[in-house]
């Protein structure tokens, strides 16, 4: 074995170990978000806080993609069943595709997309001007301060801006399927 394949093999290693690193830390990270979030004391004003941030201001996406992923669900589902004679089942059709597929998979790209991205920049910005390591010095835990009642309000209001997102698509799939 010649210089050459010994290099492939050490950078390939390498990379392993590096991916294994990562692993590590990130399975590291969700412990002890996972441990703040479940060990008192909690802050109760801190995750309504979050549930603002995260459930009401998100609102306005989540009723808006609703309602018109279920007219374009209606009026896609009403040409196919059309052809078959059996424009019945739209109304049976839009709902199970929302309940149980597009309501919680569009509703959770919206809160990544709203609320996510946001609560990234906000760490990010934190952790660059060094504050919280200052909440370090102090002898407060980050994880237990800033994350888990992140956490908490993301977990009480996604399940409802699902629900939200059901119920409004399904009334524009009503507005589509009545129309035709």
């Amino acid at each position: 074995m010649g210089p050459r394949p010994l290099r492939l093999l050490v950078a390939a290693g390498g990379a392993a170990l590096d991916r294994l690193a990562r692993l590590g830390r990130f399975g590291t990270f969700l412990v002890q978000t996972g441990a703040a979030t479940l060990t008192p004391p909690y802050r109760p004003h801190r995750v309504v806080e979050q549930i603002h941030f995260i459930g009401v201001r998100s609102l306005f996406v989540i009723l808006f993609t609703g309602l018109f992923t279920g007219m374009v669900l209606a009026l896609q589902g009403a040409y196919t069943l059309r052809k078959f004679g059996s424009e019945g089942l739209l109304g049976s059709a839009v709902a199970l595709s929302l309940l149980r597929e597009l309501g919680p998979t569009l509703t959770a790209l919206m809160v990544i997309g709203r609320a996510g991205s946001a609560i990234c920049a906000e760490l990010a910005i934190m952790r660059n001007a060094e504050q919280i390591d200052a909440l370090e010095c102090m002898a407060i835990d980050p994880f237990r301060y800033l994350l888990a009642p992140k956490l908490l309000g993301g977990l009480i209001a996604i399940p409802l801006l699902t629900c939200l997102y059901d119920v409004v698509g399904i009334g524009g799939g009503y507005l589509v399927g009545v129309g035709l």
